[in-house]
């Protein structure tokens, strides 16, 4: 039995295998070419939003110049690569009035609230030659301020460039939003009544 199994039956599992080898290959070698021959083509944009480049930060709906970030490091503390660099801002201190009237409540003996600091980052530095893309960064942000770039066309020239401050890149990306439109406001019943 163990001859029949090895000299025939093992053989037909083997062309098995094969011919479904052969039908994937063959279904892929039916497919149109994804190669894009740039500059004579450009990438369309269903792709572009697939495509995964160096980390960015995402902007606030409101405010698209500031980062949804609140400074809780966990991208920096699970970064295999360790290629981001975030400094909390510090608390502002407080004018000489607000300090009189801290005094003045502590010696009332009622709880003194001092400044906060601010949530988003100071300062927020990567460093694209040490990422890996593992995307480890965006997996763990808690407030989903971190996403893929889907510049394509990005070019470095030299090792410099390629160490990005991303506040100021989300700054130059929220000023190059097309402006909202505003919207048309609404004429007086008495102005239309004039005109007619």
């Amino acid at each position: 039995m163990g001859k029949f199994k090895e000299n025939v039956i093992q053989p037909i599992l083997d062309c098995w295998s094969l011919l479904v080898g052969l039908k994937i290959t063959g279904k892929y070698f039916c497919k149109p070419l994804i190669t894009v021959h740039y500059p004579r083509q450009v990438i369309d944009d269903e792709n572009l939003q697939t495509y995964g480049g160096h980390v960015e930060l995402i902007g606030k709906p409101k405010d698209p110049a500031t980062p949804k970030c609140i400074s809780c490091m966990m991208c920096v503390t699970n970064c295999p690569s360790r290629c981001l660099t975030v400094v909390k801002q510090k608390a502002p201190k407080p004018t000489p009035e607000e300090e009189a009237a801290m005094k003045a409540a502590e010696e009332a003996g009622e709880k003194v609230k001092k400044p906060k600091a601010p949530k988003n980052p100071a300062k927020f530095k990567y460093d694209y030659t040490l990422c890996s893309l593992c995307g480890t960064c965006i997996d763990n942000c808690p407030a989903k301020s971190l996403k893929f770039s889907n510049n394509v066309y990005w070019v470095a020239t030299s090792r410099k460039e390629m160490k990005i401050d991303l506040l100021a890149r989300l700054k130059e990306q929220a000023n190059e939003m097309p402006a909202a439109a505003p919207a048309p406001k609404p004429e007086a019943p008495a102005a239309a009544e004039k005109e007619a």
